[in-house]
């Protein structure tokens, strides 16, 4: 008896806060045609969507083939003072510091030998490239039409203008070829001397072999110390593949490309329609 009483005279031990770890450590999205709507702009529910996941403890990256400098006023307006995926993964970029972490150029002689040998395979192609660097600018040749009206850009004068200064990547457009046709093409012309990707309408690329969005995504997660298995990421084209690949779980948009929607784990509504927001509602909410 005396020994009972003794156990029911012990001091109980203060309740410790349970603390739940978020569904997903890491949010990685695209912007363009998943995160953003079609005027550049992110809408109120997302941004909120966004920002409830992060008080969750979930960290959100931009995930995108937007060139670091095309992704700076993004990254400001959606507060991100950390790391961003860009240039398809060429580039690692520090917002924050508003420095470069880590990106791959392009080979300039391989760049042009493989527009040679697509155009011999399908005639006249038009072309731009992406420089390198926090200030680098984009350069398109005569023929070239931007595929996003919104993006700056500056016209050169020849096609040997291009290769002035170190690049991450070229964008081909083709006078009447679909994006899927010019894709399959461009990948059949040029084997190993570049890796081939369409990351929107009107936008087939050549990159660096080797880099795509997962390089970089697997990159960042390594600095923040998070793993795919903890990393939910969403997107809307063909160049997203690699990225659902490295994550946990795949979201693709109502208006993805449907080589992506056959590789998601689930496909959520459109980027006009706040997808994102949708699936971090039920997630975070």
């Amino acid at each position: 008896m005396v020994r009972i009483l003794r156990l029911m005279a012990a001091p109980i031990a203060p309740l410790v806060p349970l603390v739940v770890p978020p569904a997903y450590a890491l949010i990685a999205t695209d912007l363009d045609g998943t995160l953003l709507r079609g005027d550049d702009t992110l809408s109120d529910r997302s941004r909120d969507a966004l920002a409830d996941a992060v008080a969750a403890g979930a960290q959100h990256l931009v995930v995108t083939g937007r060139p670091a400098p095309r992704v700076r006023p993004l990254l400001d307006d959606l507060g991100c003072r950390g790391l961003a995926v860009c240039g398809q993964g060429a580039q690692l970029y520090d917002a924050g510091e508003d420095r470069m972490v880590w990106s791959v150029t392009l080979d300039r002689e391989l760049a042009e030998t493989a527009l040679g040998k697509i155009e011999a395979e399908v005639g006249e192609v038009y072309a731009a490239v992406d420089q390198d660097g926090v200030d680098g600018l984009t350069l398109i040749e005569p023929g070239y039409r931007m595929p996003h009206p919104l993006l700056p850009a500056v016209r050169v004068d020849r096609r040997d203008d291009l290769w002035t200064e170190p690049i991450s990547k070229v964008l081909l457009r083709h006078p009447w070829l679909s994006d899927d046709e010019l894709a399959a093409a461009a990948r059949q012309a040029v084997g190993s001397l570049a890796a081939v990707t369409m990351s929107g309408p009107g936008t087939v690329e050549l990159q660096p072999c080797g880099i795509n969005k997962a390089t970089g995504l697997a990159l960042a997660a390594e600095r923040l110390g998070l793993a795919p298995s903890g990393t939910i990421a969403f997107g809307d084209m063909p160049n997203d593949i690699p990225m659902f690949h490295w994550a946990a779980r795949g979201v693709a948009m109502a208006n993805a490309h449907d080589d992506l929607k056959a590789v998601a784990d689930e496909v959520t509504l459109s980027n006009e329609e706040d997808g994102i927001a949708v699936v971090l509602e039920r997630l975070f909410g």
